[in-house]
């Protein structure tokens, strides 16, 4: 008997498959829902927590058909899901307070937000957090939306850490599942 695959969050479909929209067209988004076994998708977007394996197939698809610019595709797709969690998720209180707190408070206190909601994006990955000279560290072992460079997930942290630590951070993904490593681990500073 399988585990039941974990669930994450509808962006991770939803943003990439509007990108393929706006900068490719419908039929492109189409056929790559299509490709990836999503044809379910065409006519509505997934309006809660879904399969961990939709959205890695989307990911690969788009990998596949567009393979010299799926990395600024999926960055993009990235993106927008951390403009989507600024507008939608996390409370403009709580934004408002991290960017007057010095950045390595704010970085804390940001990790640990992320680290309540991590199975939004880790699926059955296991998440962990810390901070460590200057720098915040997170790793996702058996990530299971991982692609070469992990595009969508540096960009979701680069946005949310320059909107809420500091204009000047930095994120680096030293180890990647999709590179057959156990962990993708991302290192993310500021200045």
């Amino acid at each position: 008997m399988t585990a039941p695959a974990g669930k994450v969050g509808p962006n991770a479909i939803i943003q990439l498959a509007d990108v393929l929209a706006d900068r490719l067209g419908l039929e492109e988004r189409a056929a790559a829902l299509r490709a990836a076994g999503l044809a379910h998708y065409l006519a509505r977007d997934p309006e809660r927590m879904t399969d961990e394996r939709e959205a890695a197939a989307l990911h690969l698809v788009v990998q596949a058909r567009q393979p010299s610019d799926w990395d600024e595709l999926s960055w993009e797709a990235g993106e927008r899901t951390a403009e989507y969690l600024l507008e939608n998720r996390i409370p403009k209180g709580a934004q408002w307070l991290l960017r007057r707190l010095p950045p390595a408070w704010s970085a804390r206190m940001l990790l640990r937000a992320i680290r309540v909601h991590a199975w939004t994006f880790a699926g059955s990955g296991t998440f962990a957090a810390r901070m460590e000279r200057g720098a915040a560290v997170i790793s996702i072992t058996d990530n299971p939306i991982a692609m070469p460079g992990c595009p969508w997930h540096r960009a979701v942290l680069t946005r949310l850490f320059r909107e809420l630590v500091s204009p000047r951070v930095l994120v680096r993904h030293e180890h990647c599942c999709a590179r057959g490593e156990q962990a993708c681990s991302f290192v993310i500073g500021w200045t």
